[in-house]
């Protein structure tokens, strides 16, 4: 079987909520706590955390090193570059793509996502989270062959800084497909850390669910929302695409300039 790396990009420098990777839920910084369930993941052979190479994210690669998984460091701005770099030195065949700023991850989509490409048996280059699943389990896994050509093609400034726009915008050259697992229609909720009110929305399920069951799940999660519906009123309205629009932004300006 190809080596899978998954590769989290994280660090301190977020615009919206400063230091939020480093954020105690429980009395642990919120990207251990992320580490804590990625590592639950049977079909990953490594987990790498890939930071940046700026003094303040010293705190960051201190942090992954701290729960036992390998650590890149590497452009501030250009992502995809880092991502590149760390993915060849794990040695990855196969990349998943995952940020950390997601600290509801569940191991069980991780794994699913996996297996959805392996069984494709190469016919796809990339598939990405199940299109039902709830915004903040995003998980994204590509061949390195299809990263390697990012890495070395990609121009516009969200392909730069968002790792797989080059891959999505190249449907000629890449192969992917959209999938669903399981019952019901859960794209709408926002469970990734942004703001101030979702790191308080996901605060508040670590707080309900870990005590008794620190393995809990997305179904966990979707039972106690369903019976606490005013957890949803606490980050209401929010997307987590607002980083993805900015950028999008960017392109036209660059693409003016290039004209």
């Amino acid at each position: 079987m190809a080596r899978t790396v998954a590769i989290i990009q994280a660090r301190m420098g977020s615009t919206r909520l400063p230091g939020k990777i480093l954020k105690p839920i429980l009395g642990e910084p919120m990207l251990a706590r992320m580490l804590e369930r990625v590592k639950r993941a049977k079909k990953l052979d490594a987990v790498v955390v890939a930071t940046t190479d700026m003094p303040e994210d010293d705190a960051t690669a201190e942090l992954a090193r701290k729960c036992g998984v390998a650590v890149f460091r590497g452009s501030e701005k250009d992502v995809l570059d880092r991502f590149y770099r760390a993915a060849k030195e794990a040695g990855a065949e196969v990349v998943m793509r995952l940020t950390g700023d997601c600290p509801l991850m569940d191991p069980a989509i991780i794994d699913a996502v996996t297996a959805h490409f392996q069984e494709a048996r190469g016919a796809i280059d990339y598939c990405g989270t199940p299109k039902n699943c709830p915004e903040g389990l995003d998980t994204e896994v590509f061949t390195f062959a299809a990263l390697e050509e990012a890495a070395r093609e990609a121009k516009l400034p969200s392909e730069r800084e968002h790792v797989t726009p080059y891959i999505k915008n190249h449907p000629e050259r890449f192969k992917s497909e959209t999938w669903e697992e399981g019952e019901g229609d859960h794209s709408g909720m926002h469970w990734s850390v942004d703001t101030q009110a979702d790191f308080d929305f996901v605060s508040n399920v670590f707080e309900q669910l870990y005590p008794k069951n620190p393995s809990f799940s997305k179904d966990d999660i979707l039972s106690l929302l369903v019976e606490h519906p005013e957890l949803l009123e606490i980050n209401k309205g929010a997307t987590g695409y607002e980083g993805l629009a900015k950028s999008l932004k960017e392109d036209e300006a660059f693409k003016k300039h290039s004209a």
